[in-house]
């Protein structure tokens, strides 16, 4: 699952929905700041993802007891994580926090839980949200066991009818 927190901007929520298509994310959460991904640029953006993925508001708080609930474990990706996303080991479901381009998630947040950054280049410090989301779910998605792609929600793809 991926979750959103202040993103403000049609066009990553958008594009971070489509992500979440692509690579079989189960749904989003979006906190009380994050835009409203059935506004006719997000639909656009998403390719109609936004019709299609579940998503629910909460804030961030919530969004940490949710995975708890729900036996997610909570990563918070930021160009100032410890691990390196490329070096993390397989996780059992986990739930992505992405924040915002400039500020990101806050200090507090990521000091409760495990936080995960794209090193880069000398002069960047930092991709576009969902850019930076596309390349973590998609890491993501490649751990999960599955029929040997990403699929939507985790399912295999029923075989075609009146094919031997």
């Amino acid at each position: 699952m991926a979750g959103l927190v202040g993103l403000t901007n049609h066009d990553n929520v958008g594009g971070l929905f489509r992500n979440a298509a692509a690579f079989g994310a189960d749904g989003v959460l979006l906190d009380p700041a994050t835009c409203d991904p059935l506004y006719r640029k997000a639909i656009r953006v998403s390719a109609g993802a936004a019709l299609t993925v579940p998503f629910a508001r909460l804030d961030a708080e919530a969004m940490l007891g949710f995975a708890h609930a729900n036996a997610l474990v909570p990563l918070a990706f930021s160009p100032r994580g410890d691990d390196v996303l490329a070096e993390l080991p397989p996780l059992p479901r986990t739930l992505l926090l992405l924040g915002t381009e400039g500020p990101g998630l806050s200090h507090g947040l990521m000091a409760r839980i495990r936080t995960v950054r794209i090193p880069m280049a000398a002069g960047f410090d930092s991709l576009n949200v969902a850019t930076a989301g596309a390349l973590a779910l998609h890491h993501l998605a490649m751990q999960r066991p599955s029929c040997g792609h990403a699929t939507i929600r985790g399912n295999c793809p029923a075989p075609a009818a009146g094919r031997d």
